[in-house]
């Protein structure tokens, strides 16, 4: 088990990471899939003393993550840092025009990696966004956001990075049950989608 006795585990992103949770609580989780991968890791490993964190902010983008990633990154001192961000930067070009390029998407998500390369000694977690054709315009989404998952692939590789393959397991898991029992607006999840975003994260990372 690759995690050590008093880790520090960060989740980073957007809504789906934030997922309701305490502002005025440091130690918040919210509801979703941070939540489930502490309860389980906590539970499986008490002697380890793990310590989860949670600065996902909903509505954020990779260029939002960028402008805090000192204060909600870099000073915590994470030992892990999971990084899920990416459907808003496709999100906005459709609800208020506001596109962000796969290279600026890319040049954003680089500096938060090599910002954290140079300061910290943490492993990565890189997580993919998803989207389901839920509704229906969803699946005209696929332009912006599949060169924006490629992005985040080959940065994992790159950087030797753990990623988290989430658009095909989402798209895999809508042929046993309908798109909209994974997330409801084909963005955001269920309770069942981010149990299935916790299950992925925690066999990336080397857990069953």
């Amino acid at each position: 088990m690759a995690f050590k006795k008093n880790d520090v585990i960060l989740f980073q992103g957007d809504s789906i990471t934030d997922a309701g949770r305490n502002y005025e609580d440091a130690l918040s989780l919210g509801y979703g899939y941070p939540l489930l991968i502490a309860s389980r890791l906590g539970h499986l490993y008490p002697e380890k003393n793990l310590t989860f964190l949670n600065r996902g902010i909903s509505g954020h983008r990779a260029v939002d993550l960028q402008g805090r990633w000192d204060k909600d990154c870099l000073d915590l001192k994470p030992t892990w840092v999971s990084i899920y961000i990416g459907i808003n930067d496709t999100w906005r070009r459709y609800d208020s025009g506001d596109a962000t390029s796969a290279e600026k998407f890319e040049a954003s998500y680089r500096d938060l990696i090599e910002r954290t390369k140079k300061t910290l000694d943490a492993k990565l977690v890189l997580v993919e966004p998803f989207v389901l054709p839920v509704p229906e315009d969803r699946k005209g989404w696929r332009e912006d956001l599949d060169p924006k998952i490629h992005v985040v692939r080959e940065l994992a590789r790159e950087y030797g990075a753990l990623l988290v393959p989430l658009d095909g397991l989402f798209a895999a898991a809508s042929a046993t049950a309908e798109p909209a029992y994974w997330a409801p607006d084909g963005v955001h999840p269920s309770s069942a989608g981010h149990g299935l975003i916790a299950d992925a994260w925690l066999k990336t990372v080397g857990v069953e």
